[in-house]
């Protein structure tokens, strides 16, 4: 049986996961899709669109979709939903999972890679992170697990945005950015948005390309955040306003204060296999829990292939990808995204286990 695309589904409290799950449910897109709710808060999806017997626990919905709430662990849920599957007892093209919007969606994810059986049945596709555009300052600010699932993030939806003034969003945009260089980001007005932008987008696909904002990558852009601590910096974002101290305004706070950040290494010199193997065992073992997502395409002595690299907090694994083309070249590009790390230790230590 071929494995069965899973999605994540994250955002904070109010961003609008719901809405958005109401339109990929409802709509009449032929792919039937089972969603595994994390908890039924207040804002289910059940009143409009679920026909429900109290105590089930898998409904199926009028347009073939089903819905399902997680009564014991994530395990058991989708253990029992791939046996049913298989049974011929349910129907279903793919899961998306939806956490709660304090939820970290590290475990999550890391369910797809730990569990001989569910890795088995399940392939995870990607993470999607809504931002709520009117909160998202005072949320991004206060609350780590708002900056968590930003740094998690395969896809960015940022809702609300009629809400706020342009220079808000693009403010968020930007701090976004440096968050996660890696995810793209698309406005989305009332959860419409095309399948296509949701489904199928390889965020944990080894031989998926890197995607990293072409502008971060600029050296002069402030992205790579060279400046200095405290050194000017006029964009926007970082700039102080003043008649927003009560936390409300869009673009007062500073980037330097999100403990989530990225930085990339790069480098043209080949790595010694062996010396990176040690380095990341290393730093994994020390930091891991702080490190959200990683992921590379690296140039290593030995093979004329390219190889692929990603991994979850503690989880990492390669690949090789395609042969380095004739006449293209070489080089190793990494993207770190996590809590608090030590850049310069990372950085410095990567630059040593290069041939």
């Amino acid at each position: 049986m071929a494995l069965i695309p899973a999605t994540i589904l994250t955002g904070f409290l109010g961003s609008g996961k719901t809405t958005l799950l109401k339109r990929v449910l409802t709509e009449a897109h032929g792919q039937k899709i089972a969603v595994i709710e994390n908890e039924f808060g207040e804002e289910n999806i059940d009143n409009e669109i679920l026909v429900s017997e109290p105590g089930e626990q898998i409904i199926q919905l009028n347009n073939g979709c089903i819905c399902c709430s997680i009564r014991e662990d994530l395990r058991a849920t989708l253990s029992l939903l791939a046996a049913k599957k298989r049974k011929g007892l349910l129907d279903f093209d793919r899961v998306v999972i939806e956490t709660t919007g304090l939820a970290d969606p590290g475990p999550v994810a890391q369910t797809f890679f730990m569990d001989d059986e569910i890795a088995e049945s399940y392939l995870l596709d990607s993470i999607l992170t809504l931002v709520d555009a009117k909160h998202a300052a005072t949320q991004l600010n206060e609350r780590q697990e708002a900056r968590r699932q930003v740094g998690f993030a395969d896809q960015i939806f940022i809702s609300k945005t009629d809400l706020v003034e342009p220079a808000e969003v693009d403010a968020l945009i930007h701090r976004l950015k440096h968050m996660n260089p890696r995810a793209p980001q698309k406005a989305v007005h009332f959860g419409e948005v095309a399948l296509s932008e949701v489904f199928d987008l390889r965020g944990f696909n080894l031989n998926a390309k890197l995607d990293i904002d072409p502008d971060f990558l600029k050296e002069d852009d402030h992205a790579g955040h060279d400046h200095a601590e405290g050194e000017h910096c006029d964009h926007p974002s970082h700039s102080h306003d003043h008649g927003a101290e009560d936390g409300h305004g869009g673009g007062h706070h500073h980037h330097h204060d999100d403990d989530v950040q990225s930085f990339v290494f790069k480098s043209d010199r080949p790595f010694d296999p062996a010396k990176l193997e040690d380095f990341l065992s290393a730093i994994v073992n020390i930091y891991g829990p702080r490190m959200l997502r990683y992921k590379g395409v690296l140039n290593m002595q030995g093979t004329e292939r390219k190889v692929i690299f990603q991994g979850v907090h503690q989880l990492m694994g390669s690949d090789l990808g395609p042969e380095w083309a004739a006449g293209e070249k070489r080089g190793s590009k990494m993207v770190f995204i996590g809590i608090e790390l030590p850049k310069d230790i990372f950085l410095q230590g990567m630059e040593q286990c290069l041939v």
